[in-house]
């Protein structure tokens, strides 16, 4: 029962939390200098040509009605229109949101297997070689660049070995596969087309390990450090003094308080790859919602930008709600 009172009253602060942004992101965007109408008129259009073009869009109203309008649409499911291609932006969030989280997912999962394995094997074995060699790779994985890892990937796998494939999107070409959940893995396997699946996962294999390399870094370090000060600290001495066995230390113990702080970090991690995976995306032709925004911001797109913005922070929000549970979870110290 608190839990369900705690999440209720989390998710009533996610009104006001989309209310803020919306306002800031609509007022941003438009104050700055440009003017998006002017880059989808012909060179040869007249002063009434623009004046008509902005006026089908409603940029030709008082700000304040633009922004009831645009709220009134986001409560009927309608984000608008791109003013750039004039696709409904509900139908791009649909087609372009499951591909990011396919990877950011997939990616962060990965990260995590490596980062709680690696981190607790390393802290069991400190000022020692096992200790050393990961310290080294987690420093060598905050430095790179994921663009540049991604690059490097493709020349070695893909050009070099030819074990990877060409980044050119999300699947192989003469595949159709039905669109059921927008996942194009999990839609292939539905569809079932084992040749169309393994397809999918093929072209998942270096954007997602360029990814779980970089994110590993700092889990890694966070769970290490959290290990051996947990292990240094007076309660895990305490036990072990009155004679507890290390392996119900270890299990029933260590790992839970070891993860306390990880749920926080991989939130925060989780948030920083949905908006900011455009690179990866680049580099392998994803045609994600990073890249999608990306080019929405360069083009001045009204509408893309504050969709983006605005699913981001809802992400936002509720992946900092489940770490919030979590920690609950593992640290008892925590009240819901």
């Amino acid at each position: 029962m608190r839990l369900v009172v705690f999440v209720s009253r989390r998710l009533a602060l996610l009104a006001p939390v989309l209310i803020g942004v919306s306002i800031a992101t609509f007022v941003l965007i438009r104050v700055l200098p440009g003017d998006p109408v002017l880059l989808i008129v012909p060179e040869t259009a007249t002063a009434q040509d623009i004046a008509d073009t902005r006026e089908r869009y409603g940029l030709d109203r008082p700000l304040v009605v633009q922004y009831l309008d645009y709220v009134a649409g986001i409560f009927r499911g309608d984000f608008g229109s791109s003013i750039t291609t004039n696709r409904p932006i509900a139908t791009d969030l649909a087609q372009r949101l499951p591909l990011t989280l396919e990877l950011v997912v997939l990616a962060l999962a990965i990260a995590l297997v490596l980062a709680i394995t690696g981190g607790l094997y390393a802290a069991r074995h400190v000022g020692r070689w096992p200790d050393h060699v990961t310290r080294i790779g987690a420093l060598i994985g905050n430095s790179l660049p994921e663009f540049w890892l991604g690059l490097v990937f493709i020349l070695v796998l893909f050009q070099g070995l030819g074990i990877a494939p060409p980044p050119t999107g999300r699947i192989g070409t003469g595949f159709d596969v039905v669109r059921v959940t927008g996942f194009i893995s999990i839609d292939a396997a539905l569809s079932g087309n084992p040749a169309a699946f393994l397809s999918a996962l093929h072209h998942l294999m270096l954007p997602v390990m360029t990814l779980a390399l970089v994110i590993t870094a700092p889990m890694l370090r966070s769970v290490r450090a959290s290990a051996i000060e947990t292990r240094d600290g007076d309660s895990f001495r305490c036990a072990e003094a009155h004679g507890l066995a290390d392996r119900v230390l270890s299990r029933a113990y260590l790992v839970r308080q070891t993860l306390i702080r990880l749920p926080t970090l991989a939130a925060i991690i989780f948030g920083n790859l949905l908006g900011g995976s455009v690179l990866i995306e680049f580099v392998f032709s994803w045609q994600g919602l990073g890249q999608w925004a990306l080019r929405g911001l360069l083009l001045r797109d009204y509408p893309v930008i504050q969709a983006f913005v605005l699913v981001t922070a809802t992400a936002y929000v509720l992946v900092f709600l489940l770490a919030d549970i979590l920690q609950a979870a593992l640290d008892p110290r925590v009240k819901v």
